[in-house]
């Protein structure tokens, strides 16, 4: 936890009220938001976002799987987030496993929906390839390399970065003499697919100090905060999960406008993702 004054804690718990935080932003502003794309040459695709002092990078690997039985038509995503200990001095030790695995499980809900893949952000039935039977396996890991606040949400921004940036080989399959056998598949070394992130969401997180919620909160706004709701939202404006922290109960009619408020913060993030993971694509090719 960052440890403050009472004096410190009064000056952003006022601020705050105010609507003018410590740094000057107001309530709903965004720290200054930088995104470099094909960071991991080795990976499918990779991202690093940076917001403010926070620095995170996200990679794609794309690998062959089966589908599962359950869903033979999807194929399957993990996401997995590593703390570095330098990142933060509450890192060393098991303070960043138990990091680490909060952001992994609430990545899952806001991008993967529920356990129906119903609302899901990522599109699995886009990565089948032969229903039940041969399908893509994306596995997305995260790193912190710096944290300064709102993790959730530049990890959920460097997802959407390297996924733009992530291309799946071509593969066919050649037809099998019957039902039972195994596929036949030729992967392409040189013609890859786009991966289509039309359906991605960004990750609005309103953190709650005071009576009043804020976007993007720095480590020493979070040390303030009685609770945090972080909603993801797609292009369309529909949800597509809700996570929650913090010991203190929220009265639903707060979650409805947390949920307006949200939606109208994440077509302003939207657009910036959007121009910021154009610019560095950009530079990429230029590269």
């Amino acid at each position: 936890m960052v440890g403050l004054s009472v004096g410190e804690k009064r000056f952003i718990q006022g601020g705050i009220a105010q609507d003018l935080r410590s740094d000057g932003r107001k309530r709903l502003t965004y720290r200054p938001i930088y995104v470099e794309t094909g960071v991991i040459p080795q990976a499918n695709g990779s991202a690093r976002v940076k917001m403010g002092a926070t620095d995170v990078i996200a990679c794609v690997k794309a690998e062959l799987g089966r589908p599962s039985p359950l869903q033979p038509d999807k194929g399957k995503v993990a996401i997995f987030v590593d703390c570095s200990p330098t990142a933060e001095p509450t890192f060393e030790g098991r303070g960043a496993e138990e990091l680490s695995a909060e952001l992994s499980v609430a990545l899952q809900r806001c991008l993967l929906g529920g356990r129906s893949g119903a609302g899901a952000g990522i599109d699995l039935s886009s990565l089948v390839i032969t229903e039940g039977k041969v399908c893509w396996d994306l596995y997305i890991d995260g790193l912190v390399v710096s944290s300064d606040g709102n993790l959730l949400d530049a990890l959920g921004a460097a997802i959407m970065a390297a996924l733009s940036n992530t291309g799946i080989p071509r593969v066919l399959v050649a037809a099998s003499a019957s039902p039972d056998e195994e596929p036949e598949v030729d992967i392409s070394d040189e013609e890859y697919l786009q991966f289509d992130t039309s359906g991605v969401p960004v990750i609005v997180t309103l953190t709650k100090v005071g009576r009043h919620y804020i976007v993007d909160a720095t480590s020493e706004e979070e040390s303030q905060m009685s609770s945090a709701v972080s909603i993801s939202i797609n292009r369309q404006g529909h949800i597509c999960g809700l996570t929650k922290r913090g010991g203190a109960g929220l009265d639903p009619s707060i979650i409805v406008d947390m949920i307006s408020v949200a939606k109208h913060v994440s077509e302003q993030l939207m657009n910036k993702l959007d121009s910021e993971i154009s610019a560095a694509e950009a530079d990429e090719d230029e590269l």
